[in-house]
């Protein structure tokens, strides 16, 4: 009877958690900015980290494919992915500004100003994606070279690189719209057009590589079609849910005008966070140029290293933008202090994880590397990688947190300066000086990785302790 008694509790607790991880995958709306704080945050959280986990996921087997190819495919891949770094700053930062915008406005029960904002980033998206995909799949063979490749690579890669950039737009508004789901709080939908895309992902990159069935072979560039594929069935998707009666967010025609005041307002806020990823995706496009001056092998090893991070990056993304939400929604219904409580049980939690998965990288990097390459020399470096940027996961996964909580605000500003700091003025140099000017060699880009990160993480908790965001006006 005691026993019974005793169990009970715990019992309860594992059916209200469980309980509570169905309601999170259900499209139900819900006012984030009343009620405990906690559940709010594993409401939004878990389908973004569910979302991201399947990018995650479609990253890991879309190398193990391409691994298949070759070094130089591997190479063609990261090299590419670098260039996209470039095009994911401005996707990314406009979605950062969109997401501020949208959830500020569901905060003050303004939906018709929320959907106006959606509407024109849509516009904004356009004009980046033309800018971009269009001279980028032309001169796809020149950019390869200019990044350093050698004649292999270039010859393996050159329509790999030109579909990809060819198809930009798939990635503006596979981000984009999301970011409008995320923002109104829509995490179940947001989560379900990425799980469509990547499905879709997955079941074309072998047919589309290998040539199974009735598909050609195409090598590497397969993997690329079969991705521009799935966005694009993504966004298909995203786009009938926004044009719905249900939607919480509804695209309504007399919307669709450009409005630029509208536009305006997403550029000054996107300006800031375009400008942070800019400075690091751009550090690391550096990064690589770094890294390819050792070799083919020496790109590869870190390519394999860092899609394995991606694996919990991407969840750990997921948490940080379920931060966002929460901040923006709550500053708009004028209640800071609950933003701020969202942000440090979120970062609490984001550090336990990285701890863990930090553990799992010094400990059994053989065991996560085995599927991907047999290569000593490329195991060697993705080994190295793995354990020297492993250790600094705990500290890294304070920054992921409370950046986004500055983003969520709409202090975007804030960490595109922490950025410039952290990444162009330490980053870049002390990458450049531990691999030509020590015997680190390619270690030594990692300990400026771990280093630079480490530093961006204490700049972040200062700003965030000191408040100012919470008086942010968007």
């Amino acid at each position: 009877m005691d026993t019974m008694t005793a169990n009970q509790p715990a019992t309860r607790r594992v059916a209200d958690l469980f309980s509570l991880l169905r309601e999170s995958l259900r499209d139900v709306e819900r006012d984030y900015t009343t009620g405990s704080t906690r559940r709010a945050l594993l409401l939004l959280a878990v389908p973004m980290m569910l979302e991201m986990s399947m990018e995650a996921v479609f990253a890991l087997v879309d190398m193990i494919y391409v691994a298949r190819l070759g070094a130089a495919a591997v190479t063609v891949v990261g090299i590419t992915e670098a260039m996209l770094t470039i095009l994911y700053a401005l996707a990314i930062g406009l979605s950062t500004a969109t997401t501020a915008l949208v959830a500020r406005r569901i905060g003050e029960k303004r939906r018709a100003a929320a959907a106006l904002a959606a509407t024109q980033s849509l516009w904004l998206a356009a004009l980046m994606a033309a800018a971009i995909g269009i001279p980028g799949a032309l001169f796809a063979h020149e950019l390869l070279g200019f990044m350093g490749a050698d004649s292999e690579v270039i010859e393996t890669g050159n329509r790999y690189t030109a579909v990809m950039l060819g198809g930009s737009a798939s990635i503006f508004y596979i981000f984009l719209l999301n970011a409008v789901f995320r923002g109104a709080g829509d995490a179940a939908i947001a989560m379900r057009s990425l799980w469509l895309a990547n499905g879709v992902n997955l079941v074309l990159d072998p047919c589309l590589i290998f040539g199974l069935g009735p598909f050609p072979e195409l090598g590497v560039t397969g993997a690329a079609i079969a991705t521009t594929i799935g966005r694009s069935t993504g966004i298909a998707y995203q786009l009938w849910h926004l044009t719905g009666a249900r939607s919480r967010i509804r695209l309504r025609r007399r919307l669709i005008a450009p409005h630029a005041g509208v536009m305006l307002k997403l550029l000054r806020i996107s300006a800031g966070g375009i400008g942070q990823y800019l400075v690091v995706t751009s550090s690391w496009l550096l990064v690589i140029r770094i890294l390819a001056t050792f070799g083919t092998n020496a790109v590869a090893g870190f390519t394999i290293a860092i899609r394995i991070m991606e694996f919990v990056y991407l969840p750990a993304w997921g948490l940080s933008n379920a931060t966002a939400t929460l901040v923006g929604q709550n500053l708009g219904a004028r209640k800071p202090d609950r933003a701020r409580y969202a942000a440090v049980v979120a970062t609490r939690a984001n550090v336990l994880l990285m701890l863990g998965v930090g553990i799992a990288f010094a400990f059994s990097p053989g065991v996560l590397l085995a599927p991907f390459t047999s290569d000593p020399s490329v195991l060697q470096i993705a080994t190295e990688c793995l354990r020297i940027i492993g250790a600094g996961l705990p500290l890294f996964a304070v920054g992921m947190i409370l950046t986004q909580a500055l983003n969520g605000a709409g202090d975007t500003m804030t960490p595109t300066w922490l950025n410039l700091i952290c990444f162009w003025l330490l980053q870049i140099p002390l990458a450049a000086w531990l691999a030509r000017g020590t015997a680190l060699e390619e270690g030594g880009v990692a300990w400026a990785i771990t280093i630079s990160s480490g530093l961006l993480s204490l700049l972040a908790w200062f700003v965030f302790r000191a408040g100012r965001w919470q008086q942010q006006a968007v």
